[in-house]
């Protein structure tokens, strides 16, 4: 196996209990009022788009994480499948979304988590809507069709894929990372100092959109002011 991605998994894994840290901009990662407002404003917009994505029947959220997304999918699917490689981001993901379903038990989905490496994973049904976010910019370079085609084999015939990502690396968190232009990958530090390699592919909208249609996918991607790129897609044959 790739030993970066090897590294990337153990990564994901140590980080799980700071996380949500990031998302909710605190410790290093707070930049202060202004800032955190805008971000918070974007996820509210990408909240906004995944709504009215509206995934409803059979959803797969691949490298669900600790389930930010996770917790809206769940409100709008009949069957919710979560794959990730780290069983204690799962962990939390599954206590999040117990707090929604506590909330709403007359319309609870069938949750079903599976702990499994994306790459090493494959589908045992097809889905009506598949999402990933924070995903795909850790997807290897050399993986990238392989990747897109997993996506295919998930998807019923006219089945759609949401996805979310970072937008460049001057819309990241500068206290997280060293990152130099034109690489793949980056250097992660977690909070008691250790420090590993990771997969950090930056896409431009409109080069990740073309590269997709010729890959065989009607894609829109587009991005947020700021903060995020994000995209719908759906096969062309």
């Amino acid at each position: 196996m790739d030993p970066t991605l090897t590294e990337q998994i153990e990564y994901y894994r140590a980080r799980a209990s700071e996380y949500d840290e990031w998302f909710l901009r605190q410790g290093r990662y707070d930049l202060g009022d202004a800032e955190n407002a805008r971000w918070r404003a974007e996820v509210e917009q990408v909240a906004r788009e995944l709504a009215a994505f509206n995934a409803a029947g059979k959803v797969l959220e691949l490298a669900g994480g600790t389930g930010f997304w996770s917790q809206q999918l769940v409100r709008t699917a009949s069957e919710l499948t979560i794959v990730d490689a780290s069983p204690e981001t799962l962990a939390i993901n599954r206590a999040r979304l117990a707090t929604v379903v506590a909330a709403a038990p007359q319309d609870t989905p069938r949750v079903r988590y599976v702990v499994a490496d994306v790459f090493a994973w494959q589908p045992d049904a097809e889905y009506d809507a598949v999402v990933f976010t924070f995903w795909l910019s850790h997807v290897p370079p050399e993986r990238f069709a392989e990747f897109w085609a997993l996506v295919a084999r998930c998807l019923r015939p006219g089945g759609r894929v949401f996805f979310l990502d970072s937008l460049g690396p001057e819309s990241a968190t500068f206290d997280h990372r060293q990152f130099h232009p034109g690489d793949v990958t980056a250097t992660r530090e977690l909070n008691d100092g250790r420090s590993f390699r990771i997969y950090k592919v930056f896409y431009r909208p409109e080069d990740l959109q073309a590269r997709l249609h010729d890959l065989g996918w009607q894609a829109h991607v587009h991005h947020t002011s700021h903060y995020f790129l994000l995209g719908e897609t759906s096969r062309s044959d």
